[in-house]
């Protein structure tokens, strides 16, 4: 679908835009909390870079395209978790992939000593505060998907694209990688549905102690 049909598509099955007031606040609050964030945590930003560079001499930051609202798409950042020439490994490993349209591999030998421990506790996260401060990505939203994992949704599946991405949301906070695709696409567009003010505050709070438990990261 392109943009337009993505829009006419989500506004059919109700999943129309909430309040202005809403969509003001929560876009304020992503600016206010992304600029907070890179000042505390500026130090963690600076050892992490190093620990990368040290281990393999590697880019520290990964670029992919991800689709965001209505099918857009927008460059997406992370710390570098894997080798350099982890996408070329992709293919030969897709046969372990036991997630559908996600590749999710536990044990991935593609990751590095420094990218489990950053994975583990969703540091590899950090640089998407650039995203947030950009528009592309918000706190709260669906996870944003890769173009070819787009190619491959139903028109069910595509309704996860009615709002821009977020750094977390429901499945992040019950059970992350471990849940199946069909259920991380039902919890999406339950939050969808459910969306407020409220909502998103009550899942940056649950969103916390996940992390630092670090379950269910691959």
């Amino acid at each position: 679908m392109r943009n337009k049909e993505f829009e006419q598509y989500n506004m059919e099955n109700n999943f129309v835009e909430k309040g202005a007031f809403y969509e003001f606040v929560k876009r304020g609050f992503d600016i206010f909390a992304s600029l907070l964030f890179l000042i505390i945590f500026c130090w963690l930003y600076l050892i992490v870079a190093i620990a990368i560079k040290i281990e393999d001499g590697g880019p520290v930051i990964y670029v992919s395209k991800r689709v965001g609202k209505y099918g857009k798409e927008f460059n997406f950042y992370k710390f570098r978790s894997m080798c350099v020439d982890a996408d070329k490994k992709l293919a030969e490993l897709q046969k372990h992939n036991k997630n559908g349209v996600t590749f999710k591999m536990k044990d991935d030998p593609r990751v590095t000593k420094v990218g489990k421990f950053i994975r583990k506790f969703s540091i590899d996260e950090i640089p998407q505060i650039v995203n947030i401060l950009k528009g592309d990505l918000s706190v709260v939203g669906p996870r944003s998907p890769l173009p070819h994992e787009v190619a491959q949704y139903n028109d069910y599946q595509k309704q996860r694209l009615a709002v821009r991405g977020g750094l977390t949301c429901y499945w992040q906070v019950m059970g992350r990688s471990k849940l199946p695709f069909s259920k991380m696409v039902e919890l999406d567009l339950q939050y969808i549905r459910e969306r407020g003010l409220i909502k998103d505050l009550s899942i940056i709070l649950k969103t916390i102690p996940a992390i630092f438990k670090g379950d269910g990261a691959f």
